[in-house]
Parts: structure tokens; C-alpha cells; sequence
């Protein structure tokens, strides 16, 4: 049976694609990210107890070993985020894709798709195959919002069921991308060309840090690579992310936010290349 880690259900969002689409976040990445703004989602529990005692609400017990977590208690106060020291998470609810899709279905009223993130979606590949083949006979829209680490190229069954990716392309700079992430980018970078030229890139995304990373150099590189497919008319966006310093670990706590007119500036570069959805949030 497959089963998957869901760390967070939003039923209804307006920022993890077009519409209102009910998200899925998994838990587990394989990048690891200086300035993730939720760490506690990167790796899976240790099972060392600490978070147990702690829980003001009782959410949490060990049992054979494990942290157990039981979601009808949970308060969402982040005491056991706070207390973790493997930037893990005890609240996982562990899912059949029957299950996900039974809630997509309670949504689907009002919703226009399913958006499926983390942690890292692709991690969980034959989960969101199927429960994308739910969603589509549903008539719903599948998204995935993904670090670019996986060979979609490869995968024609989940790109057929996959309306679209929304690709993190943190760093151009192969140096400064592993500094970040502790992983290449050549793989991301592929995915660029290969997601705009099959019609599967619904957007680039890149996080923007002053000081810590060579924004600019990435923005100009991601453009110049896509600029030749907006001039024959693709949709795809780019979104340009603020940096906030809310929720990360402490070694990225304290770099500042963006300016109005660095987000801007980055965000011409993008128009003058002839991005039709040029986005700063």
C-alpha cells in the first residue's frame, strides 16, 4: 500500500497556484536549504522522545519506540517544532492516496486544483500519481511545487498527470547553490529547459537574500533562458520571493528582508525579457 507523510493539509489557498486549490505538504527533502522557512519539515522524525513530555496538550506519546501523534488533541501550539533539534516534526499524519483524495473531495466544491508540496512532492512520486489521476477525474487542476531535484524528463506518466511545476530555482551560481542547499543545481537547471520547452513550467520561483546570495546573476540567468520561449508565446511566470526571516534557523535569522526597490529592479529584468507574469510577494 502507498502511504505518505503529510505534514500539512490547507484545504483552500490562493497562493500555491491559479485559484483556490487545496495543498499538500509532505514531509521529507532532500535539499537543505540555509534559509528554509519551514525546517521542521525536512527531515522525518528520530523518534527520540524529547518533543513527548513537553506537549502541553498530551498530542504526543511513545509507543514500540516511536513518537506517536495523535491530531484530535493537537493545539498547533509549536512547542515540539520549537524543541526539535532535527529539524523534524512529530505531527505527521501518514496518508493512503484514497485518503487525500476523500479530502479532495470534500473541497472540491470550491476549489479549482490540488497543489502538492513539502518538504520535497517528488520524494513521494507514486503517491501523487495517484492522487492525481483522483484529482483529474475530479476535473481539477495538479500542480506540484518542486526544488528541481528530481528527472521529470524521465517521468512521462507523472508529467502526463502533472498540469504543471512550480520550479525553485534558488541559485544559478553551481558554488552558491550548494553552499545553500548542500546539492548541485545542475539537475534543477536541466529541469528549467526541459519543464518550458514541454509546456510543464507553470512558473520559476527564486528566493531573493541581499548579502547572501547572487540574486541578480540568477534572475538574469533564468530569463535568458526562458526569454526565447515567451517570445513564441509560453505562459510561464517567474515568481520573485521576498526573503523573511520568520521561522528560519538561526544562521539565516538575521539577514535582512528585501527592499521595495531590489524586488523591483529584479522584477524589470524579468519584464524586459518579456516574462508575461512577473510576480514579487
Amino acid at each position: 500500500m502507498t502511504r505518505a507523510p503529510v505534514n500539512r493539509i490547507i484545504d483552500q489557498s490562493g497562493v500555491d497556484g491559479p485559484g483556490n486549490r487545496t495543498v499538500f505538504f509532505f514531509q521529507g527533502c532532500n535539499f537543505n536549504c540555509g534559509y528554509c522557512h519551514n525546517p521542521e519539515t525536512i527531515r522525518m522524525c528520530m523518534n527520540c522522545g524529547d518533543c513527548v513530555p513537553a506537549c502541553p496538550a498530551g498530542a504526543l506519546q511513545i509507543a514500540d519506540g516511536a513518537v506517536c501523534f495523535d491530531a484530535a488533541k493537537c493545539r498547533g501550539c509549536d512547542t515540539c517544532i520549537r524543541l526539535c533539534r532535527h529539524d523534524a516534526s512529530p505531527r505527521i499524519v501518514w496518508m493512503t492516496p484514497e485518503e487525500a483524495a476523500a479530502t479532495l473531495e470534500r473541497n472540491r466544491p470550491f476549489i479549482r486544483g490540488v497543489t502538492v508540496s513539502g518538504g520535497e512532492c517528488s520524494l513521494r512520486r507514486d503517491f501523487v500519481c495517484a492522487l492525481f489521476k483522483s484529482a483529474k477525474a475530479m476535473g481539477l487542476g495538479t500542480l506540484m511545487d518542486s526544488n528541481g531535484g528530481y528527472d521529470f524528463s524521465r517521468d512521462p506518466e507523472l508529467l502526463e498527470l502533472c498540469d504543471g511545476v512550480m520550479l525553485d530555482v534558488k541559485c544559478a551560481d553551481a558554488a552558491a547553490h550548494h553552499a545553500l542547499t548542500g546539492r548541485p543545481n545542475e539537475q534543477v537547471l536541466r529541469n528549467l529547459d526541459f519543464l518550458v520547452s514541454a509546456g510543464k513550467l507553470e512558473e520559476a520561483r527564486t528566493v531573493v537574500v541581499p548579502g547572501a546570495l547572487p540574486n541578480e546573476n540568477t534572475v538574469r540567468y533564468v530569463c535568458g533562458r526562458l526569454a526565447p520561449y515567451w517570445a513564441a508565446g509560453s505562459d510561464s511566470g517567474y515568481k520573485l520571493i521576498r526573503f523573511r526571516p520568520m521561522g528560519v534557523r538561526a544562521s539565516y535569522r538575521e539577514n535582512a528582508m528585501p527592499d521595495d526597490a531590489l524586488m523591483e529592479r529584479l522584477r524589470a529584468i524579468a519584464l524586459e525579457a518579456g516574462c508575461p507574469r512577473a510576480i514579487v510577494t
